[in-house]
């Protein structure tokens, strides 16, 4: 893509996911020839801090809604979307996308589009979307899904349904699959632990840590072997900011959220998580 061809569009994009400036985002996407995931990577190595790009940001209004199948062994995070605050406040609205994600456990669905064709009251979920359209005169649909199986899944909603977290357990913990669940909505982590962080992941943050030594007047001269040792101790950091365990529990920075589950419980473990948000 050339300099030429890159519209205001894709610029108010990257301003929109990164929150950098104006300015700053023309010259991302035309150093990287409009490619959006190069544009961002291209400001981090400015040293830029962007926002954080996450899968959880894609809807911008809608209905939330996490719950359980009885046992706690089954969750499921469901986000009926829509285009206006004004829709998603509306209490009829907020039941419709209630009754959905009820039919998603009682029915045991296990994906989005099995959910569309889930009959309720004889009308298929995708009929009762369209319906609800017409009707509004808004595009809604079943724009995210999550589900998660573990021996205990823990749920939780914030923010008026602004958010929905699901929590998997090695073992029934309701208190502690609660507290969990609450850090995951407010710190956002990438990942249970840096073990659960993908190669791809790593290797991405690697390079624009080491990028960004390299460009700095600081670090001119020195040799590759420091650079890359301080690039590891970087990474460390990144670790300990965007992985679950690692991160201070926030209701006692003084102690890890691996600590307080070696407190709640001697072999509990978090299986996995997922976090859906609006925003």
């Amino acid at each position: 893509m050339s300099t030429a061809t890159i519209t205001a569009a894709d610029i108010n994009k990257l301003r929109q996911t990164t929150g950098a400036g104006m300015m700053d985002c023309r010259k991302a996407l035309t150093e990287t020839n409009g490619d959006f995931e190069a544009a961002i990577d291209w400001l981090r190595k400015q040293g830029q801090k962007v926002a954080a790009k996450r899968s959880d940001r894609e809807a911008k209004e809608g209905v939330v809604i996490a719950l359980t199948a009885p046992g706690n062994q089954t969750g499921w995070v469901v986000c009926i979307s829509c285009e206006t605050d004004f829709v998603s406040k509306n209490a009829d609205f907020v039941g419709f996308a209630r009754q959905i994600a009820e039919a998603a456990a009682a029915n045991d669905v296990k994906s989005a589009e099995e959910l569309n064709e889930v009959v309720i009251n004889g009308a298929k979920v995708a009929d009762m979307i369209n319906d609800k359209l017409a009707a509004i005169g808004e595009k809604i649909g079943v724009s995210r899904f999550e589900r998660v199986d573990a021996p205990y899944v823990a749920s939780y909603i914030h923010g008026a349904n602004r958010m929905g977290v699901l929590v998997g357990l090695s073992a029934a913990a309701e208190e502690a699959g609660k507290d969990v669940a609450m850090q995951i909505a407010a710190m956002n982590p990438l990942a249970v632990d840096a073990d659960s962080v993908s190669a791809e992941t790593i290797e991405r943050e690697r390079a624009i840590v080491v990028e960004t030594m390299k460009s700095d007047p600081k670090m001119a001269g020195k040799p590759d072997e420091m650079i890359a040792k301080i690039a590891e101790g970087k990474l460390n950091a990144f670790f300990k900011e965007q992985t679950l365990l690692a991160q201070p529990f926030v209701k006692d920075g003084s102690i890890t959220v691996a600590d307080y589950l070696k407190k709640a419980g001697t072999d509990l473990k978090v299986t996995t998580f997922k976090r859906v948000a609006l925003g």
